[in-house]
C-alpha cells in the first residue's frame, strides 16, 4: 500500500513540472541523440536542468554514457536511482557504465537489487547467468538462467547458455538436448554444433 501511494503522490508532481520549456528541450535532444552528437544533445537538457528531476538525470546519464563519460553517467545514474528506488529502468541504466568501468561486483549487487523488486525479470535472471557461468560459477549460473528458459523456453540465448552451463557441469545428456533444441530455435548454429561435437 505505501508503495502504491508513494507512485501515485509523485506522479502528478513530475507531470505537472512539464513546462513547454522542457519538453522542447528533451524533443531537441532526441534530434540530435539521433545523428549522434550526445555532446549538444547533452547540453540541451542542461538549459533546463534541474537535479531533482528523475526523467533529466535519467536521460544524461543515458547521453553522457553514448559520449563516453562513465562516471558522469554513473553520477546522474545514481541519482536518478535514488529518486526512485522502486524504478527498475534506473537500476538497468545504472549498470551500464558501471560495467563499461568494469565493476562487475557493484553489477551484480544492482542486479540483485532488481531481482528483489522483480523475481521474474528475464533479462536480469539471464545475464546473471551470464556473469557467473564466467566466472565459472556454475551452479549460481543454473539457478539464473533456468528461470529465464523456464519465462522464455524458445529464446536462442537463454537455451544456449544454459545448454553450455550443463555442459560445464559435466551434464552431458541435458547439455545434448539443450543443443539440439537451440538448433531449432537457430539452425546451424555454430555454438550448438561445436558444443555437440564435444559430446559425441
Amino acid at each position: 500500500m505505501k508503495k502504491r501511494f508513494l507512485i501515485i503522490a509523485l506522479f502528478p508532481l513530475i507531470v505537472n513540472g512539464q513546462s513547454d520549456e522542457i519538453i522542447k528541450a528533451f524533443s531537441e535532444s532526441y534530434s540530435l541523440e539521433a545523428v549522434g552528437n550526445f555532446a549538444k544533445a547533452i547540453q540541451e537538457i542542461d538549459r533546463v536542468y534541474d537535479e531533482n528531476y528523475y526523467e533529466m538525470n535519467l536521460r544524461l546519464g543515458w547521453l553522457y554514457y553514448n559520449l563516453g563519460n562513465y562516471f558522469e553517467s554513473k553520477n546522474k545514474y545514481e541519482k536518478a536511482v535514488n529518486q526512485m528506488p522502486y524504478a527498475i529502468e534506473a537500476k538497468l541504466g545504472y549498470v551500464l557504465p558501471v560495467s563499461a568501468m568494469g565493476n562487475w561486483d557493484e553489477v551484480v549487487k544492482t542486479y540483485e537489487k532488481i531481482l528483489e523488486i522483480d523475481p521474474q525479470n528475464s533479462l536480469v535472471n539471464y545475464r546473471m547467468g551470464a556473469i557467473f557461468y564466467e566466472r565459472k560459477q556454475y551452479e549460481k549460473a543454473l539457478n539464473f538462467c533456468e528461470k529465464t528458459v523456464n519465462l522464455y523456453p524458445f529464446d536462442y540465448d537463454s537455451v544456449i547458455l544454459l545448454a553450455w552451463i550443463h555442459y560445464q557441469k559435466g551434464d552431458l545428456r541435458e547439455a545434448g538436448v539443450l543443443f539440439k533444441k537451440s538448433m531449432l530455435i537457430k539452425s546451424n548454429n555454430a555454438s550448438a554444433e561445436y558444443g555437440l561435437s564435444l559430446i559425441k
